[in-house]
């Protein structure tokens, strides 16, 4: 990878290599695992020189994910105005913390931390602190990523995490779900369903290939299984569950399958689409001066195990 304004912080642990952007969003620029050919890529590798955050191996979404209409949210009896942050996007979208530079450090010899503070950046209304925690273990990756609210008045939050990965002829993903909120002519979500359109049926397995899907799935069940067959290579994500209002919250994920291209996403996040402006803001959770909360996931990748998913979708 070339050398540019961005540095790229390696860490090198478990035969495995993680290279982290903290200046550029606190971003991740590569996630490899030694091979006897040599490392392979499991995310899509950024290619050291675009600021692009799309083109990062993966980036935080807080103080929320994807996108939100009507020009901002209201909560407690007053609106929140939010500007369009990414050019081309008429809607505010993933949150501000991938457009601000995170500090770095390393408590371990197995972990690195990046730590942003914000405050009303560009307007918006959340002050808040949020913490990223990569550790690399044997076989697979553990990332935590938490939400502190700092403002005085209380506020809805959401995360997510937003990785990319490449598609070969025969990559599936799979997960359970129990349904899908569906789009009008833009990505905002205009009704919920339990009947999948054909080659969206994660509970079946999809391809990586097809027509754009870019939609949040509900009900999913905290697990998810990306398969290379070419490569031999499975990875899978899984989210435990983590509570919230005294209940076990609901886990959502995102998919984004764009019709051309090498990538796709499958992002795991704590809200769908536009929970701003849904019935009982779901997914959201209300912070108080001080509370927390936090998404955890953990990946591990291995030799592929079964084709089970490949007749489905």
């Amino acid at each position: 990878m070339t050398e540019t304004a961005h540095p790229i912080v390696w860490l090198h642990h478990a035969g495995q290599h993680l290279g982290l952007v903290p200046s550029l969003g606190g971003s991740v620029a590569a996630w490899q695992t030694d091979q006897p050919e040599g490392p392979l890529d499991l995310w899509r590798p950024w290619d050291g020189v675009t600021p692009d955050l799309y083109r990062l191996a993966s980036f935080p979404m807080v103080p929320w994910s994807n996108r939100i209409s009507g020009g901002g949210f209201t909560h407690g009896g007053h609106f929140h105005p939010m500007q369009n942050n990414r050019a081309g996007e008429p809607y505010p979208i993933h949150g501000d913390g991938w457009l601000q530079p995170w500090a770095l450090t390393q408590p371990a010899d197995d972990t690195l931390v990046m730590t942003l503070r914000s405050q009303g950046f560009q307007g918006n209304p959340h002050d808040y602190e949020a913490v990223q925690t990569f550790r690399l273990v044997d076989g697979g990756l553990d990332q935590h990523v938490q939400v502190r609210h700092l403002g005085a008045q209380p506020l809805p939050y959401g995360i997510g995490v937003h990785p990319w990965f490449l598609r070969t002829p025969a990559t599936r993903i799979s997960a359970a779900v129990q349904g899908v909120w569906l789009c009008g002519d833009d990505p905002m979500p205009v009704a919920h369903t339990t009947q999948f359109p054909p080659g969206w049926n994660l509970n079946e397995g999809v391809s990586a290939h097809g027509d754009l899907i870019d939609n949040g799935y509900t009900g999913w069940g905290g697990s998810a299984l990306i398969e290379w067959p070419e490569r031999g290579l499975q990875l899978t994500a899984t989210m435990p569950d983590f509570e919230r209002d005294g209940g076990t919250a609901q886990h959502y994920c995102l998919i984004y399958r764009p019709p051309v291209g090498p990538a796709f996403c499958f992002e795991p996040i704590t809200q769908p689409i536009d929970a701003f402006h849904l019935p009982g803001q779901p997914g959201l959770r209300v912070l108080a001066q001080g509370e927390a909360c936090a998404l955890n996931v953990r990946w591990r990748f291995g030799p592929l195990l079964s084709s089970a998913s490949a007749s489905g979708g």
